[in-house]
């Protein structure tokens, strides 16, 4: 374990954002590798593994509730001292995970084809979203175990394992791609099946190699089998942690899912396109949300050790790197986009999508990493209700309003990236006074000790 209550909080920051930016950096290639191999096989293709994708936004949304609550009540531990009650946690988050991974196998099987059926712009998207997901479901439901392990150790200051596995994973998943995918050295191309099972094989071994880890060499927190059995105190606890964050999630499933019906109008290519500019630009998110994510355990450490004063330090500096990196990406993104988009795709619809997407979007980059580092600090603080509430309300800024104009006879695709960013603007706001209105309520100043002001 490591105390982050007392050394620099800079230093913590960037020492745990690194490793955490480089282990999702790789978790991404997971996504861009398969898009690579995946454009190959033509744009129906690309469509339809974009639409399935977006289920993985409901699996985030339940994993997070799980993630989210692990840190947090584990960080408030250590931030305590009190292994005994990180042990609990995590044995019991560990059993919540196992009946997940059933259920998501269950309900993606009976339920995953009808959605991709709603969204896809034609019969051949429809097919090749449906093989994907079938494929791509053992990962979706892996996600729940690993996410749990990662949690706790980050919940304890510890990030280096979890991205040793997802850099392993990545590496494995780049060498199944080209064999399942376009059959090389094996003659036997399995197409978008292909991408799906070798993301799931290589989940598969990364979960088995983190359970290893914590088998063998984790020694603060670590599996307990006595644990396993139900206590429905922790899972409140947990779970009124978790659920407003897996709604954030829930959300964004629920966005984009309005973004690919609206999108069916302008066909495959257009769907195509927006695919790939929406996975280009998630991977661009990863440094500040690794920020966010080395935030939230160190605010939820402070909080619970009582230090205020290094809380809200925090939220300032998690606040200006992560501004210093948004802005350096949307300069990018204004002169890059058709280079970053040309590297997938070389028809005209779906590389004029892709471009005028992230060109228009990136302008909400800044706000987005504030949305992000407003997130992480409420989930350190313990109280994730307004992250929820800030996400819902771009149900009322952007939402409504996208689904109005596709009625409108004169509607084009960059009025729903104008209203994106307008939308994202006002979330940032609205999370930057609901922080503020939180710190009024929980960080008496009054109450922080002398050493407590020390960075």
């Amino acid at each position: 374990m490591k105390d982050l209550t007392d050394s620099s909080i800079a230093k913590n920051i960037l020492q745990m954002a690194l490793p955490i930016a480089a282990g999702m950096f790789f978790q991404t290639l997971y996504f861009l590798i398969d898009l690579y191999f995946v454009a190959g096989l033509g744009d129906a293709a690309i469509a339809g593994v974009g639409a399935a994708g977006n289920v993985m936004f409901i699996v985030f949304a339940a994993t997070q509730v799980l993630g989210v609550g692990t840190v947090t009540l584990i960080s408030h531990a250590a931030g305590r001292k009190d292994q005994t009650e990180a042990n609990l946690v995590f044995n019991q988050s560990l059993a919540i995970s196992a009946s997940c991974t059933v259920v998501t196998m269950v309900l993606g099987l009976w339920l995953g084809p009808l959605y991709v059926g709603t969204l896809g712009a034609s019969p051949a998207t429809v097919a090749a979203g449906i093989q994907y997901l079938h494929w791509f479901l053992p990962s979706l439901a892996l996600q729940f175990g690993l996410v749990v392990m990662g949690s706790a150790l980050r919940g304890t200051g510890i990030v280096q394992p979890t991205m040793i596995v997802q850099v392993l994973t990545v590496i494995l998943n780049a060498v199944l791609a080209p064999i399942l995918i376009a059959g090389w050295g094996t003659g036997h191309p399995m197409g978008v099946a292909g991408a799906g099972l070798a993301s799931s094989i290589s989940l598969g071994v990364g979960v088995v190699m983190l359970t290893l880890y914590f088998h063998r060499l984790e020694k603060y927190v670590g599996f307990n089998p006595a644990l396993w059995r139900p206590q429905f105190a922790v899972w409140r606890r947990l779970l009124a942690v978790g659920l407003p964050a897996g709604g954030e999630f829930l959300l964004m499933f629920f966005l984009m899912a309005v973004l690919y019906w609206v999108l069916r109008r302008f066909g495959q290519d257009a769907q195509a396109g927006f695919g790939i500019g929406m996975r280009m630009m998630q991977s661009m998110f990863l440094p500040a949300m690794a920020v966010a994510f080395a935030a939230a355990p160190i605010v939820g450490q402070n909080f619970a050790a009582g230090k205020f004063l290094r809380v809200r330090e925090t939220f300032l500096l998690a606040t200006l790197i992560g501004s210093c990196i948004m802005v350096f990406l949307t300069l990018f993104c204004q002169w890059g986009s058709a280079w970053v988009i040309g590297a997938f795709t070389k028809d005209p619809t779906a590389l004029a999508v892709g471009t005028q997407y992230l060109q228009v979007i990136s302008w909400n980059f800044l706000a987005s990493g504030f949305v992000f580092t407003c997130s992480a600090v409420f989930q350190g603080l313990g109280n994730t209700v307004p992250a929820v509430v800030s996400s819902a309300s771009r149900l009322v800024t952007f939402a409504l309003p996208v689904l109005w104009m596709s009625t409108q006879p004169h509607f084009e695709l960059i009025h729903v990236w104008f209203v994106s960013v307008a939308s994202v603007a006002l979330q940032a706001i609205f999370s930057l006074w609901l922080v503020r209105r939180e710190f009024r309520l929980r960080l008496p100043v009054a109450a922080v000790s002398a050493p407590a002001q020390s960075p």
